[in-house]
């Protein structure tokens, strides 16, 4: 499976990267594939770890923030792995043939 959220903290002003940094942190050390980009990051693993690390992504903002907005998506595909890596491959070995 193939998570991609975005952790948002509210009422905390508009410099809100070290929010966000204290998400993507629990990410990272959690061990699964990720990467993060401008607007979203991805974490790719079962459903439970999946969903344990973006609760925890949340937890962390919300420990320093008085609201939270979490948009979440999901691709739930039993027996792909590595989808993260894969899905982009294909589309670059798409655009190179043209």
């Amino acid at each position: 499976m193939i998570v991609a959220f975005s952790v948002t903290p509210l009422g905390v002003g508009e410099d809100v990267g070290s929010y966000v940094a204290d998400a993507v942190r629990v990410v990272r050390e959690s061990g699964l594939p990720n990467r993060t980009d401008a607007m979203f990051t991805s974490l790719e693993g079962d459903w439970e770890e999946c969903m344990d690390v973006v609760r925890r992504a949340v937890a962390a903002v919300e420990a320093r923030a008085p609201r939270v907005s979490l948009v979440l998506k999901a691709d739930i595909r039993q027996g792909v792995t590595d989808g993260l890596t894969s899905k982009v491959a294909s589309v670059e070995q798409q655009l190179d043939r043209r």
